[in-house]
This record gives C-alpha cells, structure tokens and sequence, in this order.
C-alpha cells in the first residue's frame, strides 16, 4: 500500500474514532460541539403550530332545499375520505345524521378561516360562504358555533363571520410590506376537511396579478380545496395572508398557490364590519394593457399605464373629457405602473373626491381633472353594431387595408366624429390583427377624420417602419402596429 494512502486511511479512522467518543460523552451528559453548518438553517414550525393553530377554525357552510351536486372523484381519493368519515367538499356530511326531507341542510362546501379578534369576528373567503344558508364555526377544542355572515366582498373574496364567543384567542396581523421573496411562511387550515392542518414553504413571489384589485402573494406552500380562508403566517407568527387560490389542472396543489395581502384584507374586512359591504370609487372606464410594442410605435417610451379601451357614457371620464385610446400614466402624480394598478388606485378614493389624471394622446401628455364616483353593479355592456356598407367606393392603401368614410348613422351609433371603416384586411394588415368591419380612428398618433386624410397618411407613412393605429372594435378601442413585410 501507498505510505500516503495507509496515513489518510489512519487518519480516516482516528476522526471516525474521535466523532463516537464525541457523541457517546455528548449521551452522558457532555457538551457537544457541532458546527453550524451541520445543524443547518432550515426553520422549526412547532412553536408556531402550537401558539397559533387555536387561532385558526374550520368552516362548514349548509344550504337547504336544494340538491347538492357531487363532483368526479378518484375512487380511491372518496374510499380514504369514506374510512376516514371526513366529508368530501360538495357531498353530505356523514356527522350530520340522517337527512329528514329536502328541507334538510346539506354540507355544500368545507374552508378554513382565523379569529380576527377575541370578541368573535372571524375571517374567511368570499367564496366559503357565499350562496350559504348556515355557516357552522368549529374551533380546535371542538367548540362549534352557529356563525353569522357579516359580509363578503367578492372582488377581493374575503369574507368576516361572526360567532358568539368572548377570550377568543385571535391572531396577530403582520406588515406585508416587510415580506421578502424566499422568506419561509407556514399555513394552517383544513384541506379536504382534514381539521388543523399545518403547510410549510417559502414566498415564491409578491404583487401577483391574478386579480383587478389584488396583487397577490405567490407561495409553493401546499394548499388544497378546503385551505381556502385560512392564515398565511411569516416566522414571527404574523398573519400576512388569506390562502385564497391556487393554480392546478388536476384540483390538487400543483407547487403555486395565492394569497390575498392581509393588509389588503383588513381594509375590506373593516368596511365589512362597519357598513356591510365596501365602496369602491370608478371613474367609468374600460382599459387594458399596454404592450412594448405599441408603448413604442406611438412615442410612450415604455410599456407602461392603462390604455382606455372603451369610455362609459354619463361617467366620470366622459365628463372629463377622457377619450378611448388614451392612455392614463398618472393619478394624483403617481405612476401608473401598470393597468392593474389603476383599478386599485381608483377604487381605494372616496366617491365625491377630485382625482388628477395625466393622460398620454396622439403623441403628448395632458392634465384631466375627474371626480370620482361609487362603484355599483357592472351596467349592461352596449355593443356598438357596424353598418355594412356606407354608399361611397371602397378604397384600397398600400397597407393592404380597404377603408371606407362612414355614413352619419355610424358615426353617432359609435359616438366619434370621424374615422375610416375596414371594408377589407390584407398582409401586414391582417397579421396585426386588423379585420373587417373595425373603425380606424387614428394613424401614427394623427386623427383620422375620412378615406382621403387616412390615404394621404398612409402613402407618407414610411415603408420600412411599423405603423399605429387606434382600432375601435365594437365598443371598445385598442392599438394595433402594422408591421411592414421583410
């Protein structure tokens, strides 16, 4: 044998020799030395669990006179809930007794939720309790409350219930702007029914778009059907969520999950509380995003606002003067980052208050001044029908667009001044997205009024460039680049 390898195998074994007599002193009582390394930095959860898992309820939600219709199911998923005696979500509970008649209340769903505060109020999905004709609350010493429904608000799906009890023990509301990316979150609630249960996982992503006045927080911490309102808590024992979504194809947790922002929620659930449902400003606009591209090609810079892609009629906006196409940047000097933003902005003022908007059009920016109103029910959506034919010829541009002047009938069934009709689509055209029957209302940030003035921007347009266009669709309005062929 190799001198060098019999001394590293000695000195093998020595070390060997060593580490036992570290750990067999360790056993009688003896300090052991272990680095730091070794021990690692995953985190414990049992603290957490323990102290906060009273906080957290399971809710069961009745409906009565009316059927409840069952889902497909893995035979050998409904077999384990069966042996189990756990109710599957939308069949009948098996702990409820026989059922007397169709008047009798039938289990529809199973969530979660946490106390909000020791007097009783407890919150929860929207979507738990929504269409229910009794709420049942059953804390983790096996209490169970007949709740009340409080409100719910479905735009942000919280809901607050509230049942009988005092020295409830509530949780702690954490700050949600501290939360990081990679910061470990626990969750407990009661997937499938399956009471108190705790999740781990880390925070994969914050002010996710998933929703018009939400910017959720992404985590992979397993969430299944029956999680829905339960907390969402950073390693300080802080409420920073309600687990309220997650994505999957199959209905079983998948690696991504949501969470409502408990800041967010409080705010909901304050008005809950207060006024039973939340008000909300609007400023009657449709809007939509703005791509890179046509950021580009009408001389914004960068993607960025909310493109007004249809202007309410009687609204705040049309009383301002706000048109379809415009792109809103700013409200109250703040930037408008993203269109998702301005429905939060908008609906967090008080109807009856001044708001300040900048406006990018055709090319420069522009002050509006708008007062907001309450938000209600959506109105009917009026689509504007597009006559056929306007009894002067078609003519054909070097776009591969055949336009036509529309009669005075369109004009007013659309609500503009001025514009061309697409008769045809072709090419370039067609690739962008142009089709028949569109308005084009605008070209390379210039209004167009009729055939002769869109030929005549047109035939100037450069040829080796990407032209904008403003298209109204129906009712509303969006920007289109033509792209010249290579």
């Amino acid at each position: 044998m190799h001198p060098s390898i019999g001394s590293w195998s000695l000195d093998l074994r020595r070390r060997a020799v060593g580490l036992a007599l570290a750990v067999s002193l360790g056993a009688a009582g003896w300090a052991v030395s272990v680095p730091v390394r070794a021990q690692g930095q995953l985190p414990d959860f049992t603290e957490l669990a323990e102290k906060w898992g009273p906080s957290v309820v399971n809710i069961r939600t009745l409906e009565r006179g009316r059927s409840v219709a069952g889902t497909e199911v893995d035979p050998n998923v409904e077999e384990f809930f069966r042996r189990f005696g756990i109710p599957m979500p939308g069949r009948p509970d098996p702990r409820g007794g026989p059922r007397g008649g169709d008047e009798e209340p039938q289990q529809r769903g199973v969530g979660s939720g946490f106390i909000l505060s020791n007097d009783g109020y407890v919150m929860t999905n929207a979507h738990v309790v929504d269409g229910a004709d009794e709420v049942l609350v059953t804390l983790t010493d096996k209490r169970e409350f007949k709740a009340r429904i409080v409100g719910y608000d479905k735009r942000t799906d919280v809901a607050v219930v509230k049942i009988e009890a005092t020295g409830l023990p509530a949780v702690r509301v954490g700050d949600v702007g501290k939360l990081k990316v990679g910061e470990w979150v626990m969750a407990i609630g009661s997937p499938f029914g399956l009471e108190n249960t705790v999740t781990a996982g880390i925070v994969s992503a914050k002010q996710r778009d998933t929703g018009d006045y939400l910017p959720f927080i992404q985590t992979d911490v397993a969430i299944n059907p029956g999680n829905s309102g339960g907390p969402l808590l950073n390693m300080r024992g802080e409420v920073v969520g309600i687990n309220s979504q997650i994505y999957s194809r199959s209905g079983g947790f998948m690696g991504i999950s949501f969470a409502i922002p408990i800041d967010e929620a409080i705010r909901v659930a304050d008005q809950l509380r207060t006024k039973g449902r939340v008000v909300r400003g609007k400023i009657g606009v449709t809007i939509a995003a703005v791509t890179k591209e046509v950021a580009e090609s009408i001389g914004l810079g960068k993607p960025m606002g909310a493109l007004v892609q249809g202007v309410e009629s009687g609204g705040p906006a049309e009383k301002s003067g706000i048109e379809a196409g415009d792109i809103i940047v700013k409200v109250d000097g703040k930037a408008v980052e993203k269109s998702a933003d301005l429905p939060r902005i908008i609906g967090a003022a008080t109807p009856g208050s001044k708001t300040a908007l900048q406006v990018f059009r055709r090319g420069a920016t522009r002050d509006v001044q708008v007062t907001v109103a309450e938000f209600e029910a959506e109105r009917p959506t009026r689509r504007a029908q597009a006559e056929s034919g306007s009894g002067a010829s078609p003519s054909k541009s070097a776009l591969g667009l055949t336009v036509s002047d529309l009669t005075e009938a369109q004009k007013r069934e659309f609500k503009i001044k001025g514009g061309v009709r697409i008769e045809a689509a072709e090419g370039a055209a067609a690739r962008a997205g142009v089709r028949e029957g569109d308005v084009i209302l605008a070209m390379d940030n210039t209004e167009v009024s009729d055939v002769k003035q869109f030929l005549t921007i047109a035939d100037k347009a450069e040829k080796s460039r990407a032209v904008s266009v403003m298209v109204k669709r129906g009712e509303f309005v969006n920007y289109l680049v033509i792209r010249p062929t290579r």
